[in-house]
């Protein structure tokens, strides 16, 4: 009779084993993004000036991507597209939300994170956040990180604000934090690295999304980066060392997970919300246009990825990847279905970090809401780019594989292809807007500031 107790017990234990091996065994994200960090930022990319060790390593150590693409030519959209899997019009979040505006990220949103946290994962969000407008941060009504999935997070709505030195505007769990004392990418770093060694479960596997505000303005360099380089004017010494001082965030966070052991078995993707802003030292690398451009200098952006023992390192690929492909990439990997009553617009990236190429159903697709003119909307299906202007009534058709400068017009020599990319780009609209929170941009009124420019 006392065998049974003890047969009961014993199975309970393997059971709990079990269960709790297979959590430990599930991999990690971590999701790092730079902000408004230029193609030609790093010397990953290619710059002959800007010091990025740490981008190297990891590069070293993983993927390189020579077309990742950010889903938006501006941040707020392109945040929210990596969350959810779909394009920023289909999801609400089309415009950079910056001042008192209805958009914002809708609870009816589905993000990895809350979907990583039904299967047992522990979640965190440092720095950035931007997914609500200006009027909406303080009012408990719409939706935080935490009704996204987040267990603990530390934020600001948008810039770290009086400067990116001590800023005083972070909210850690709803609650302000007060004035901080260092720069914003080792503080937002500090307090990732404070939840992975000293809040977590580590008997779950986990998630994070580390937002670094750098190298947007208004910039704030600790010396020790800017005077790493005393060739260059002090504005461009001041942006060079901003970068810097972004990568060495990135390298703590690096080692913190070495250090805990979690490494191994942790997929870290790297990579920035947009492209550069010239007048303030960033470079898009040749690539024509920049920040709010949907030409490649707008939206082709830095993209690493490293997983030890699925990753090759040191491997580069030329296979086009977009920020909205990691929903279905992390759900895939973690054994996930993807949500079958909406449409996501993401890809599973895991062939591409092979250099193998990507199926997609729904085209790479952006439309930037303060782009120029000329250049208000894009799509790219394999090699070929069409660029249409805010009427939709002019086009552009580049091969960005061939002419990744942009520089050859093809529509007027090659009508017939760019009739069908201009039919595929009106049917993938109208299924954006069939679904996307259409009475938000439908009644909206750019009002121009003083200076005649939008003011946002």
């Amino acid at each position: 009779m006392k065998t049974i107790p003890t047969i009961l017990f014993t199975a309970l234990a393997v059971t709990t084993f079990a269960i709790a091996a297979e959590e430990t065994s599930k991999p990690n994200f971590v999701i790092v993004l730079a902000d408004d960090m230029g193609w030609g930022d790093s010397a990953t990319y290619g710059n002959k000036v800007i010091k990025t060790p740490n981008m190297d390593k990891l590069a070293s150590q993983g993927v390189k991507f020579t077309q990742c693409y950010s889903a938006c030519g501006v941040c707020s959209p392109s945040r929210s597209a990596i969350l959810t899997g779909r394009t920023p019009y289909r999801n609400g979040v089309y415009r950079h939300l910056s001042g008192i505006h209805e958009s914002h990220l809708r609870a009816s949103e589905i993000t990895f994170p809350k979907l990583l946290k039904e299967i047992g994962y522990e979640t965190c969000h440092s720095g950035k956040w931007h997914l609500l407008s200006k009027n909406q941060f303080d009012d408990p009504k719409f939706p935080h990180p935490g009704e996204h999935g987040y267990d603990h997070w530390m934020i600001t709505q948008n810039n770290a604000s009086p400067s990116h030195k001590n800023p005083n505007n972070f909210v850690r769990n709803g609650e302000p934090v007060g004035e901080t004392e260092g720069y914003s990418a080792p503080l937002v770093a500090d307090e990732a690295i404070h939840w992975l060694k000293d809040l977590r479960d580590k008997e779950k596997p986990f998630a994070m999304t580390v937002w670094f505000h750098e190298p947007h303005s208004p910039i704030a360099t600790d010396i020790k980066f800017s005077e790493m380089y005393p060739e260059e004017t002090e504005k461009q010494a001041k942006y060079n060392g901003n970068i810097t001082q972004m990568d060495y965030a990135l390298g703590k966070l690096m080692d913190t997970l070495e250090e805990q052991g979690v490494a191994e078995n942790t997929l870290i993707f790297f990579s920035s919300d947009n492209g550069p802003v010239p007048a303030y030292g960033g470079d898009s690398g040749g690539l024509r246009g920049n920040k709010r451009s949907d030409f490649e200098g707008g939206i082709r952006v830095p993209g690493i990825a490293r997983w030890p023992g699925h990753i090759e390192p040191g491997t580069v690929s030329d296979v086009p990847v977009v920020g909205t492909d990691l929903f279905t990439t992390i759900l895939e990997i973690a054994g996930i279905p993807l949500p079958d009553d909406r449409t996501i617009d993401g890809v599973n990236m895991v062939p591409a970090f092979s250099g193998k190429p990507l199926e997609r159903e729904i085209p790479l697709f952006w439309r930037t809401h303060v782009s120029s003119p000329e250049d208000r909307v894009a799509m790219r299906v394999g090699d070929w780019k069409i660029v249409g202007n805010d009427t939709l009534t002019k086009f552009q058709l580049f091969n960005v594989q061939e002419d990744w400068q942009e520089q050859t017009d093809l529509a007027s020599k090659m009508p017939e292809k760019t009739e069908e990319m201009k039919a595929l780009l009106m049917k993938t609209w109208e299924g954006i807007v069939e679904e996307g929170p259409n009475e938000w941009w439908e009644s909206e009124k750019q009002k121009p500031s003083k200076g005649g420019k939008l003011s946002y």
